[in-house]
């Protein structure tokens, strides 16, 4: 890829967001009930390919559950309020009251109450006994504490996610000893989806642990500052294009293990999600959507764990409103035209009038740039 000289000294990569590429029709289309979108990790099959995003929210065990039964996977946060506290109802409640000005502040002295083994047990067993998948998530810094615990309580499917993971964390001496992926995974009888990460060598060493998944995107969500905190953050289209990169070298390399790639973050609208597959994903994990459901936990709220951070905060909580159902978001009837109802319907859609047939296929549609508005 050419390079841009930004002065004499530095140079750069162009790099493309989902609002920066359209999809373009082919010589063939489909009904759109001829169309599948279901997706599988592991020995788990989805009739959606959209996980939730483990954010408080987002995801409660009651949303988990009805996630499920709606054909996606509700990945629930244990580093969140339903593991801190007996009943967060109270706590959300206060959350959706607080001003602009005392919020982050309260964030923080909210999250500083410790996890509980006991409250990720209970969570997981209420899943389970929904009878739908049960995926929980911790942070690369919680992973090694509370993993047997979550093992022990039944998740089937392990999602360890960050701002940024990477396989190789290099700690200061005398800390406390990083985790190591590679063994953690292989000591693991489930599967486990690692990131955020957002290149083709990052990726590719993340799928060389034997990551069932990898998670592409940081700092891109509604709710998140990292890119104004941090100036971190790679435009979406092509960092799902290069981790896709990852996976069909990895492949090679493995001969023939698929390791899935989840878009996560940025997707944000009925578009995003073809857009995203088209570049290469398997599935998507989002939150700003499902944050705006009458049943979400956030009362109509979004925040994420990076708001809480004690030190250095990258998120915020922002205001979505509600916008229906968790059953209309996902797949409609929809009421609005700005892409915030129906996110399964407009794939299936997108697909059809594109002339695919599954999401593998659809990965190989051709793709153009928007002009520079």
């Amino acid at each position: 890829m050419t390079e841009i000289e930004i002065g004499r000294a530095k140079r750069a990569r162009p790099a493309y967001g989902l609002d920066d590429i359209a999809i373009v029709p082919s010589r063939r289309t489909r009904e759109p009930e001829a169309v599948s979108v279901a997706w599988q990790v592991d020995a788990y099959r989805f009739e959606a390919p959209v996980l939730a995003a483990p954010m408080d929210s987002v995801v409660s065990p009651a949303t988990a559950i009805e996630i499920g039964r709606l054909g996606g996977l509700g990945v629930l946060d244990l580093d969140g309020l339903w593991t801190r506290y007996d009943d967060p109802e109270p706590i959300l409640d206060e959350i959706a009251s607080l001003s602009a000005a005392t919020v982050t502040r309260r964030l923080q002295e909210i999250y500083s109450a410790p996890i509980r083994a006991e409250l990720i047990a209970a969570r997981i067993a209420e899943i389970r006994a929904g009878g739908v998948t049960v995926a929980a998530a911790l942070s690369p810094v919680r992973t090694a504490e509370f993993a047997k615990a979550v093992v022990d309580a039944g998740v089937d499917v392990f999602v360890i996610r960050g701002t940024t993971v990477s396989a190789e964390h290099v700690a200061r001496p005398g800390a406390r000893e990083p985790l190591n992926l590679k063994e953690f995974i292989y000591e693991l009888d489930v599967p486990v989806i690692v990131g955020g990460c957002a290149t083709y060598q990052a990726a590719l060493h993340l799928m060389r642990t034997g990551a069932a998944g990898v998670l592409v995107g940081f700092g891109g969500g509604a709710a998140h500052t990292t890119h104004d905190v941090l100036g971190v953050r790679v435009p979406m289209a092509s960092a799902i294009a290069d981790v896709a990169a990852a996976r069909r070298d990895y492949l090679d390399e493995s001969g023939g293990r698929y390791v899935h790639v989840i878009a996560d973050g940025g997707v944000g609208r009925s578009g995003d999600l073809p857009k995203a597959i088209a570049c290469g994903a398997d599935a998507v994990m989002v939150g700003s959507p499902l944050a705006r459901a009458s049943e979400a936990p956030g009362r109509g709220w979004h925040w994420g764990i990076e708001a809480t951070h004690a030190e250095l905060p990258r998120g915020e909580r922002v205001h979505l409103g509600t916008a229906g159902t968790l059953a209309e978001i996902l797949h409609g009837p929809s009421h609005t035209h700005d892409g915030t109802m129906n996110l399964v319907g407009a794939l299936r859609r997108a697909m059809a009038t594109t002339g695919y047939s599954d999401l593998k296929e659809f990965q190989r549609v051709e793709i153009v740039l928007n002009p520079q508005r």
